[in-house]
């Protein structure tokens, strides 16, 4: 595949983190895998001020929760329809079906409504970037790049994805479903943001007595986001337990980019072994290094408890 080569100059503006105004924006999410998307689409969509959301894919997943890519992505189709009611915006934007099966080490693209929509939208007039936060696995958005790669000269990737590059593995949910895809996104040169999951957005933890101090009771979508979360609690030692709310670092990164400190680094290489590779002599990407965990939970908090007040 050859991928159109960004200057020096246009991938260095794509990377550097958002300043003020509003931003376009597709949200790309597994939502019906765990509960950590449904934090992130409530964030994205109560941010007028700051996104304009363009439309929502479901992406696949596999998990407990599904019983393969296609079930998982249309699983969190519903999800999304779902959680857009409870915050009384059935209408806010289009919602689209994503992948249902993963890519293949031949790179050919899985055809999707999201990913036809997504080169659309690309490919529009308005001329600012188009922001595409992924936090599920990528085969959505990896697809769009291999059926239309001149894309990536009006996009950028914000993806949780992987772990931080100094890991033993790189065997994250997100990255490990589908590594082909992530490898799309590494080699392509697509401007792309990483969030790491460990060492990184695995600081986002809350806790139930949290949730329901400032969620549970006020409106329904606030119970809807605490009960979701306690459901998890039985599965381990209730005493200190905590739950990573990962997802809400990628739309966060967006909203307020000085709660992520981030840097400009060489982009790796992805093993068969699903391990981080050589970066030398590679294009430049930025990085999350660190998360402002309080911020980030007390915009989400008080922007969810404002719905329908």
């Amino acid at each position: 595949m050859n991928y159109p080569i960004l200057s020096d100059d246009l991938r260095t503006e794509r990377l550097t983190p958002p300043g003020p105004g509003k931003l376009r924006m597709i949200l790309d999410t597994d939502t019906y895998n765990e509960v950590d998307d449904q934090f992130a689409l409530c964030q994205a969509v109560l941010s007028p001020d700051r996104l304009e959301v363009e439309a929502i894919y479901a992406a696949p997943f596999h998990n407990s929760r599904s019983s393969g890519p296609a079930d998982g992505m249309q699983r969190s189709y519903e999800e999304i329809l779902r959680v857009l009611k409870m915050l009384g915006k059935s209408d806010y934007c289009p919602v689209y079906k994503g992948s249902d099966r993963w890519m293949k080490a031949d790179r050919k693209p899985v055809e999707s409504d999201a990913a036809r929509d997504l080169i659309r939208r690309a490919k529009s007039k308005d001329k600012r970037p188009l922001y595409v936060v992924a936090i599920g696995a990528i085969t959505n958005v990896a697809s769009a790049i291999q059926m239309d790669p001149g894309i990536i000269e009006r996009i950028v990737v914000v993806w949780l994805g992987g772990h931080d590059h100094g890991q033993d593995d790189t065997r994250e949910f997100n990255l490990k479903q589908d590594p082909d895809a992530a490898s799309v996104i590494l080699d392509s040169g697509v401007p792309f943001v990483q969030i790491p999951c460990c060492n990184v957005a695995s600081h986002l933890n809350t806790t139930v007595a949290e949730l329901n101090q400032y969620l549970k009771g006020k409106n329904a979508i606030g119970t809807y986001l605490a009960d979701i979360v306690e459901g998890y609690i039985g599965k381990s030692d209730p005493y200190a337990w905590s739950k990573v709310i990962w997802d809400i670092s990628a739309t966060s990164w967006l909203i307020e980019p000085k709660w992520l400190p981030s840097r400009l680094v060489p982009t790796p290489t992805l093993t068969s072994d699903v391990t981080w590779g050589p970066s030398t002599g590679r294009h430049m990407m930025r990085v999350v290094t660190r998360i402002q965990r309080d911020p980030i939970f007390r915009d989400v908090f008080k922007k969810v408890t404002a719905v329908g007040s």
